[in-house]
């Protein structure tokens, strides 16, 4: 009879603590969870995988833009060698504020460069070049969190003409309604887009044939999506693809579904090769989860999730996701679909479509903020250094052995 105390008094304590838990609308019917939110979807292609790390690469080199330095044809302390046929074209650096950007432009003349970048937009592949945009993360892990905490920004996507709005269309597809974003990530791309955009409009008309590539690693994951929002909604340019590591959250939900809308993430109707927006994440990031879901930001589609905390990943390690919020994922996976759910139940839309999301157990990576010093800088290389071989936890590591040329052919 006493060795079944201990089990009565937690049975006791789960009913008291349902019934004083509030609830904004009727609970559920159990039923079990579906089995693919306990299991690993299976990775993705070689091919797919060679081409982001890659691009992984690629971000790295925009480090040493302010530091180290990039100088022509494409040389710097780091990477450079590791890609002969791309020629760099400009350099801004803006300076250290919270408002800072740093990256660079390039072109890669190589004929066969869709073996390395993947098809462009479109069905078909093509064997033209492709162009590269970099926008560089900031370099202080304290600027990074007070850039974070900053307060949200008015988004209206469609300058004045003397910023260039007589180019807009006059009836736009999407439209961004009640919109808002992180007033230090709008700045940041306001002040870029003045050195960007006047070398990229020329760029553009002399290889029209090339896809535009945008890449960017923390703070500058924000800034490409930005830049590609406006490349795509007002310049009207459809062969922009954009590729961001460890990309925090941009804005609020008016504008994450008008994000969705713009890149067709959504319905996750393409295949990941061909999808023109990838926002890689990782297992341990806290950033990709920042600022917070209460404060009104929001996660958009378009994420491929890199499930494997130590360095290196392999293709099985990395899967795309579903939607914004996908539990095998990391923000589905920190239950704040959950969070969704309620406050819109207590604004009366709950509808009876809408379930719950399995949570993980342990730390939120959201609360992981020692990680800000590791797992946000490990996408497929250890990112944010400009020095010989790049970051010394990468030295004496050659190519990943998992991805071969035949592997990319």
């Amino acid at each position: 009879m006493i060795s079944l105390f201990p089990t009565l008094l937690s049975l006791v304590l789960q009913v008291v603590l349902c019934l004083a838990s509030p609830s904004p609308f009727p609970r559920p019917q159990q039923h079990p969870l579906p089995q693919q939110h306990n299991e690993p979807p299976g990775g993705i292609s070689n091919r797919f995988f060679a081409s982001l790390e890659r691009l992984s690469r690629l971000v790295d080199i925009a480090y040493c833009v302010g530091t180290t330095g990039l100088s022509r044809p494409f040389e710097c302390a780091s990477r450079c060698k590791e890609f002969p046929t791309l020629g760099l074209v400009t350099t801004w650096n803006t300076g250290v504020l919270m408002s800072d950007s740093c990256g660079y432009i390039a072109v890669d003349h190589d004929q066969g460069a869709q073996l390395h970048w993947g098809p462009s937009v479109g069905s078909e592949e093509t064997t033209s070049g492709a162009i590269v945009v970099a926008f560089r993360g900031t370099y202080s892990i304290t600027n990074t969190v007070i850039d974070l905490s900053t307060v949200p920004q008015e988004y209206v996507p469609y300058p004045s003409p003397e910023d260039g709005g007589d180019e807009a269309p006059e009836e736009p597809e999407h439209r961004c309604e009640n919109c808002t974003v992180h007033m230090g990530f709008l700045t940041s791309w306001q002040t870029a887009r003045e050195d960007v955009l006047p070398t990229l409009k020329p760029l553009r008309s002399q290889y029209p044939d090339y896809p535009i590539h945008l890449v960017g690693h923390s703070l500058g994951g924000a800034v490409a999506a930005l830049a590609a929002l406006e490349m795509r909604v007002i310049l009207g340019w459809e062969n922009v693809i954009v590729t961001t590591f460890g990309e925090p959250r941009v804005g609020n939900n008016g504008f994450v579904r008008y994000l969705d809308a713009v890149f067709d993430l959504k319905n996750n109707r393409t295949e990941p090769e061909r999808q023109i927006y990838r926002r890689l994440t990782h297992v341990d990031d806290p950033v990709p989860l920042l600022p917070l879901h209460e404060w009104g930001y929001r996660s958009h589609a378009g994420e491929i999730f890199i499930s494997k905390s130590d360095l290196p990943p392999a293709p099985g390690d990395i899967w795309p996701c579903v939607g914004d919020y996908d539990p095998r994922c990391i923000a589905g996976s920190q239950g704040e679909e959950v969070m969704e759910i309620k406050k819109r139940a207590l604004a009366g839309k709950a509808s009876e479509e809408t379930g719950a999301v399995e949570k993980r157990w342990g730390i939120p990576s959201r609360f992981k903020l020692w990680q800000l010093l590791f797992a946000h800088r490990d996408y497929f290389w250890r990112l944010g250094l400009c020095v010989p071989g790049g970051d010394p936890f990468d030295w004496g590591r050659d190519r990943y052995p998992n991805v071969t040329v035949s592997d990319e052919l």
